[in-house]
């Protein structure tokens, strides 16, 4: 396996902090979010890192050489020129993920245990083309699935929003963990260009595709990309 961790955002949510540094300089516990990340990648045994870096990315880059880059291969993927949001970030490092290995794609600001070795495993067994960690727990946004746990819709129960990919019975809904498994064959159907969110592309794919959901039971899980930070 391959990782990207999804490091790019501006961290609105993390103000002051923010404002005079990166989301993933954010330390919680005495280490950072871009440390908690890697060493979350690095116990499932991934050596190959590619970060996107956009607000103060200088200081990340300054962080990972000060500390050897963890042990790691990292490869920084520079979005300073224009913020691409998250697929438009991944899109712009498919050039990373060449051969056929999965790839890991980990927003930088999630605190979790997650078994990624058991979650890639499902990965290739179902043959998806992504997988998607997902939880039980209380939030505003929920991807929808199916009983066979695939992908068919997402809602905003805040806004009263819905997009639906497919019909089908027996919907359940659950919150996204901010981490996922990608397919190498998914960067051919990334038709999308310049800024775009990485959730559009599942739910457009969900449609003929096979997107699916893995339980995240994991002990630990947390958004840190707010200071009130829900946790699971």
């Amino acid at each position: 396996m391959k990782a990207m961790i999804l490091a790019a955002g501006l961290g609105t949510r993390l103000k002051p902090f923010t404002d005079a540094h990166p989301k993933a300089l954010y330390e919680v516990d005495g280490k950072t979010l871009l440390e908690h990340s890697l060493v979350h990648l690095k116990s499932a045994g991934i050596s190959e890192v590619i970060i996107n870096v956009h607000h103060f990315a200088g200081q990340i880059t300054g962080f990972l050489r000060q500390h050897e880059n963890f042990g790691l291969n990292i490869t920084v993927s520079d979005e300073t020129g224009e913020l691409l949001d998250t697929g438009g970030g991944v899109k712009n490092a498919s050039w990373f993920f060449t051969g056929d290995e999965n790839t890991v794609i980990r927003n930088v600001d999630i605190l979790s245990d997650l078994d990624l070795v058991a979650m890639e495993a499902l990965h290739r067994e179902s043959h998806a083309l992504a997988t998607l960690a997902v939880r039980d727990r209380k939030t505003s946004r929920y991807l929808l699935f199916d009983r066979e746990m695939q992908l068919c819709g997402w809602k905003n129960i805040s806004t009263g929003g819905l997009k639906i990919a497919r019909n089908t019975t027996g919907v359940s809904p659950f919150a996204f963990s901010g981490i996922q498994v990608v397919s190498p064959e998914i960067f051919s159907w990334v038709t999308e260009q310049g800024r775009f969110p990485l959730m559009d592309v599942y739910l457009r794919l969900a449609a003929e595709q096979k997107i699916i959901g893995y339980r995240d039971e994991g002990r630990i899980w947390k958004d840190v990309g707010r200071i009130t930070a829900d946790a699971g």
